[in-house]
């Protein structure tokens, strides 16, 4: 019985979370042995047309982009976004704040008027096709690809958090940041990364997306206890949540 084979691709991104599956190190064998990785240009030449499962890493910001990213849909069983640019645009995203035109000018001066570079909004994957699966997170976490992944060649459903990093902030016995001046988005940001970024002193930059249905509520007793307003919560927001903001 043949193995199922993987293709991953990137668009517009640091290619960060590809990084991550190669700092798997051992822990990539263990997926070779159940899967063939049949196309990824950071770790080798070859090409192929035939896949199972797409991966993709970057968002999408050139027509061009949205025709590739469109053939890739047609030819894989299963496709997953990897990472916050392909999940919901990411940083990149923050461009579609601005008229576009002059974010071109800025970014590439004498060279703006260059015809490859078309003047678009940037995408996340699923504004352009289905989506089946989303590894979240800016980088993604390892632990949560390898989950993923496996479960898929398993022919299983990967059950994705849909709760706020503030559960595994508890969990964790983290002290809460906004005790310590921080914004931190932990209260509407999905888990799944095991707390990472507040467990290290850091607060959430909603790296992972919203929940589904995030408790603004509670969101706003907080900003209260702490004498702020919807507008500092909104301000660190935009880093990753540029158009696609809950409703505070």
């Amino acid at each position: 019985m043949s193995k199922p084979k993987i293709a991953i691709f990137d668009f517009a991104c640091c290619e960060g979370c590809q990084l991550q599956i190669v700092n798997l190190e051992e822990g990539i064998l263990d997926l070779l042995g159940v899967a063939d990785v049949v196309e990824w240009r950071e770790a080798r030449s070859e090409q192929s047309e035939e896949y199972d499962i797409a991966i993709i890493e970057g968002s999408i910001t050139r027509p061009q982009d949205e025709e590739k990213l469109k053939v890739i849909r047609s030819r894989a069983k299963i496709l997953i976004a990897l990472g916050a640019c392909a999940t919901m645009g990411g940083v990149n995203k923050l461009k579609n704040n601005f008229d576009l035109d002059e974010v071109k000018k800025c970014v590439y001066k004498e060279d703006s008027t260059k015809p490859h570079l078309a003047t678009a909004m940037t995408k996340g994957c699923d504004e352009v096709v289905k989506v089946d699966f989303k590894i979240h997170g800016c980088p993604i976490h390892r632990k949560e690809f390898v989950y993923i992944v496996k479960s898929l060649l398993l022919g299983k459903t990967p059950e994705i958090p849909d709760y706020p990093i503030c559960v595994e902030c508890k969990a964790n016995g983290n002290p809460c940041l906004w005790d310590y001046g921080q914004i931190c988005l932990g209260p509407i940001t999905r888990a799944g990364c095991d707390a990472r970024c507040p467990s290290n002193g850091s607060r959430c930059f909603g790296c992972r997306g919203y929940v589904s249905n995030p408790n603004v509520d509670a969101a706003k007793d907080v900003m209260l206890k702490y004498n702020l307003n919807v507008d500092d919560l909104k301000s660190k927001m935009v880093l990753f949540g540029s158009s696609q903001e809950p409703t505070l």
